[in-house]
Protein backbone atom coordinates (compact mmCIF):
# COMPACT_ATOMS: atom_id res chain seq x y z
CA UNK A 1 0.00 0.00 0.00
CA UNK A 2 0.86 3.36 -0.41
CA UNK A 3 2.03 4.92 2.58
CA UNK A 4 4.73 1.89 3.21
CA UNK A 5 6.10 3.32 -0.11
CA UNK A 6 8.89 4.90 2.01
CA UNK A 7 9.50 1.96 4.87
CA UNK A 8 13.42 1.52 5.03
CA UNK A 9 12.23 -2.06 5.86
CA UNK A 10 10.85 -2.42 2.24
CA UNK A 11 13.02 -0.60 0.71
CA UNK A 12 15.98 -2.32 1.18
CA UNK A 13 14.44 -5.50 0.63
CA UNK A 14 13.17 -4.69 -2.85
CA UNK A 15 17.15 -3.34 -3.16
CA UNK A 16 18.52 -6.84 -2.11
CA UNK A 17 16.15 -9.26 -3.71
CA UNK A 18 18.48 -10.24 -6.20
CA UNK A 19 21.03 -11.54 -3.00
CA UNK A 20 18.28 -13.12 -1.93
CA UNK A 21 16.76 -14.67 -4.99
CA UNK A 22 19.20 -16.15 -7.96
CA UNK A 23 18.73 -14.76 -11.40
CA UNK A 24 17.36 -18.15 -12.78
CA UNK A 25 15.06 -19.24 -9.30
CA UNK A 26 11.96 -19.01 -11.18
CA UNK A 27 13.07 -21.30 -13.68
CA UNK A 28 14.05 -23.29 -11.08
CA UNK A 29 11.15 -23.37 -8.75
CA UNK A 30 9.22 -24.05 -12.02
CA UNK A 31 11.05 -26.98 -13.47
CA UNK A 32 11.26 -28.86 -9.83
CA UNK A 33 7.97 -27.57 -8.37
CA UNK A 34 5.46 -26.10 -10.84
CA UNK A 35 6.06 -28.42 -13.61
CA UNK A 36 4.93 -32.08 -12.58
CA UNK A 37 6.88 -33.29 -16.29
CA UNK A 38 9.98 -32.17 -14.46
CA UNK A 39 9.14 -32.01 -10.84
CA UNK A 40 11.43 -33.86 -8.02
CA UNK A 41 11.64 -34.93 -4.35
CA UNK A 42 9.49 -32.52 -2.68
CA UNK A 43 7.81 -30.81 -5.58
CA UNK A 44 6.63 -34.32 -6.55
CA UNK A 45 5.52 -34.51 -2.95
CA UNK A 46 3.71 -31.86 -2.84
CA UNK A 47 1.71 -32.40 -6.37
CA UNK A 48 1.10 -36.03 -4.08
CA UNK A 49 -0.37 -33.99 -1.83
CA UNK A 50 -2.46 -32.23 -5.02
CA UNK A 51 -4.02 -35.12 -5.90
CA UNK A 52 -4.05 -37.47 -2.88
CA UNK A 53 -1.91 -40.19 -3.49
CA UNK A 54 1.16 -41.39 -1.22
CA UNK A 55 4.78 -41.78 -2.60
CA UNK A 56 3.95 -45.44 -0.66
CA UNK A 57 2.82 -48.07 -2.04
CA UNK A 58 1.78 -51.92 -0.81
CA UNK A 59 3.65 -54.70 -2.99
CA UNK A 60 1.32 -57.09 -4.18
CA UNK A 61 1.63 -60.79 -2.43
CA UNK A 62 3.24 -62.62 -4.98
CA UNK A 63 3.02 -66.94 -5.10
CA UNK A 64 5.84 -68.85 -5.51
CA UNK A 65 6.92 -72.03 -6.99
CA UNK A 66 5.73 -75.65 -5.01
CA UNK A 67 3.15 -77.82 -4.43
CA UNK A 68 0.31 -78.09 -2.55
CA UNK A 69 1.07 -78.28 1.31
CA UNK A 70 -1.69 -76.55 3.02
CA UNK A 71 -5.02 -75.16 2.13
CA UNK A 72 -4.47 -72.00 2.94
CA UNK A 73 -0.83 -71.44 0.26
CA UNK A 74 -1.51 -70.82 -2.98
CA UNK A 75 1.51 -72.43 -4.86
CA UNK A 76 2.57 -72.58 -8.59
CA UNK A 77 4.11 -74.94 -10.81
CA UNK A 78 7.05 -75.18 -13.37
CA UNK A 79 7.95 -72.07 -15.30
CA UNK A 80 5.11 -69.63 -13.13
CA UNK A 81 6.68 -67.98 -10.37
CA UNK A 82 10.09 -68.09 -8.48
CA UNK A 83 11.60 -69.77 -5.64
CA UNK A 84 10.96 -69.03 -2.07
CA UNK A 85 13.98 -66.86 -0.63
CA UNK A 86 12.46 -66.05 2.58
CA UNK A 87 9.93 -63.47 4.72
CA UNK A 88 10.05 -60.51 3.08
CA UNK A 89 10.74 -57.24 5.80
CA UNK A 90 8.23 -55.04 4.12
CA UNK A 91 5.31 -55.06 2.16
CA UNK A 92 5.63 -51.27 1.83
CA UNK A 93 7.61 -49.71 -1.21
CA UNK A 94 8.87 -45.99 -1.66
CA UNK A 95 8.80 -45.23 -5.07
CA UNK A 96 10.92 -43.07 -6.97
CA UNK A 97 10.54 -40.05 -8.40
CA UNK A 98 10.08 -41.64 -12.11
CA UNK A 99 7.92 -43.92 -10.66
CA UNK A 100 5.78 -41.57 -8.38
CA UNK A 101 5.51 -39.20 -11.01
CA UNK A 102 3.44 -42.28 -13.23
CA UNK A 103 1.54 -42.59 -10.08
CA UNK A 104 0.45 -39.16 -9.51
CA UNK A 105 -0.11 -38.48 -13.49
CA UNK A 106 -2.22 -41.36 -13.24
CA UNK A 107 -4.16 -40.79 -10.23
CA UNK A 108 -5.20 -37.36 -11.28
CA UNK A 109 -6.45 -38.36 -14.71
CA UNK A 110 -8.63 -40.99 -13.00
CA UNK A 111 -9.85 -37.57 -10.68
CA UNK A 112 -10.95 -36.00 -13.64
CA UNK A 113 -11.60 -38.74 -16.40
CA UNK A 114 -14.42 -39.69 -17.94
CA UNK A 115 -14.54 -43.86 -17.14
CA UNK A 116 -15.47 -44.90 -20.83
CA UNK A 117 -13.30 -46.66 -23.90
CA UNK A 118 -12.19 -43.55 -25.08
CA UNK A 119 -11.64 -41.92 -22.23
CA UNK A 120 -9.35 -44.68 -20.58
CA UNK A 121 -7.45 -45.53 -24.19
CA UNK A 122 -6.46 -41.87 -24.22
CA UNK A 123 -5.23 -42.09 -20.91
CA UNK A 124 -3.17 -44.98 -21.48
CA UNK A 125 -1.77 -43.12 -24.29
CA UNK A 126 -0.56 -40.23 -22.46
CA UNK A 127 1.02 -42.36 -19.62
CA UNK A 128 2.79 -44.29 -21.49
CA UNK A 129 4.00 -42.67 -25.09
CA UNK A 130 6.17 -43.78 -27.62
CA UNK A 131 5.75 -47.42 -25.87
CA UNK A 132 4.06 -49.58 -27.80
CA UNK A 133 -0.41 -49.80 -28.07
CA UNK A 134 -2.15 -50.07 -25.18
CA UNK A 135 -5.74 -50.11 -24.35
CA UNK A 136 -9.35 -51.50 -22.73
CA UNK A 137 -11.38 -54.52 -22.56
CA UNK A 138 -15.06 -53.94 -21.90
CA UNK A 139 -15.07 -58.25 -20.06
CA UNK A 140 -18.98 -57.78 -19.63
CA UNK A 141 -20.32 -59.11 -16.19
CA UNK A 142 -18.71 -55.83 -14.81
CA UNK A 143 -15.25 -56.67 -15.63
CA UNK A 144 -12.46 -54.56 -17.70
CA UNK A 145 -9.09 -55.33 -18.57
CA UNK A 146 -6.04 -52.84 -19.64
CA UNK A 147 -3.64 -54.73 -22.19
CA UNK A 148 -0.21 -53.79 -22.70
CA UNK A 149 1.52 -54.76 -25.58
CA UNK A 150 4.83 -54.40 -24.06
CA UNK A 151 6.21 -55.30 -20.97
CA UNK A 152 5.64 -53.22 -17.96
CA UNK A 153 8.70 -52.46 -15.78
CA UNK A 154 8.27 -54.13 -11.89
CA UNK A 155 7.52 -50.76 -10.42
CA UNK A 156 5.40 -49.80 -13.06
CA UNK A 157 3.01 -53.26 -12.53
CA UNK A 158 3.32 -52.45 -8.84
CA UNK A 159 2.06 -48.82 -9.34
CA UNK A 160 -0.62 -50.05 -11.59
CA UNK A 161 -1.98 -52.70 -9.12
CA UNK A 162 -1.18 -51.45 -5.53
CA UNK A 163 -1.54 -47.51 -6.23
CA UNK A 164 -5.02 -47.41 -6.94
CA UNK A 165 -4.65 -45.43 -9.37
CA UNK A 166 -6.33 -46.76 -12.35
CA UNK A 167 -9.54 -45.36 -13.27
CA UNK A 168 -12.54 -47.16 -13.71
CA UNK A 169 -15.88 -47.57 -13.71
CA UNK A 170 -17.77 -48.01 -9.82
CA UNK A 171 -17.88 -51.43 -8.70
CA UNK A 172 -16.46 -52.64 -11.90
CA UNK A 173 -13.48 -55.32 -11.74
CA UNK A 174 -9.77 -55.22 -13.29
CA UNK A 175 -7.17 -56.61 -14.37
CA UNK A 176 -3.86 -56.31 -16.00
CA UNK A 177 -2.58 -58.31 -19.31
CA UNK A 178 1.02 -58.08 -20.99
CA UNK A 179 0.67 -59.06 -24.58
CA UNK A 180 4.46 -59.41 -25.70
CA UNK A 181 4.07 -58.41 -29.50
CA UNK A 182 6.99 -60.98 -30.54
CA UNK A 183 5.35 -64.44 -29.48
CA UNK A 184 6.14 -67.74 -31.46
CA UNK A 185 3.43 -68.80 -33.91
CA UNK A 186 3.30 -68.93 -37.68
CA UNK A 187 2.47 -66.63 -40.43
CA UNK A 188 -1.24 -67.33 -40.38
CA UNK A 189 -1.07 -66.23 -36.82
CA UNK A 190 -0.31 -62.65 -37.60
CA UNK A 191 3.01 -60.62 -39.11
CA UNK A 192 4.16 -59.70 -35.22
CA UNK A 193 4.56 -63.43 -35.09
CA UNK A 194 8.26 -64.95 -34.46
CA UNK A 195 9.30 -68.55 -35.84
CA UNK A 196 11.55 -71.11 -33.20
CA UNK A 197 13.96 -69.73 -31.00
CA UNK A 198 12.82 -66.19 -31.48
CA UNK A 199 9.21 -65.53 -29.87
CA UNK A 200 8.05 -66.96 -26.32
CA UNK A 201 4.99 -68.54 -26.22
CA UNK A 202 2.21 -66.38 -25.15
CA UNK A 203 1.54 -67.24 -21.57
CA UNK A 204 -1.82 -66.87 -19.74
CA UNK A 205 0.19 -66.44 -16.47
CA UNK A 206 0.89 -62.30 -17.85
CA UNK A 207 -2.46 -61.22 -16.19
CA UNK A 208 -2.38 -59.58 -13.00
CA UNK A 209 -5.36 -58.37 -10.68
CA UNK A 210 -6.00 -54.92 -9.75
CA UNK A 211 -8.75 -55.12 -7.69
Amino acid sequence: MKQYAASPVIQQLIADRKSYFPNDWQDQFYDNIWNVDTAQGIGLDIWGRIVVIGRNIQIPVVDYFGFTTTPTQSWDPFGQQSFYTGPTSTSTFVLADNAYRVLILAKALANIAKTDAHSLNKILRQLFPGRGRAWVNDLGSMAMRYNFEFVLEPWEMAVLVSGSALPRPAGVGVTIAQIPTETFGFFEAGADSEPFNQGTLLSNGAVANAN
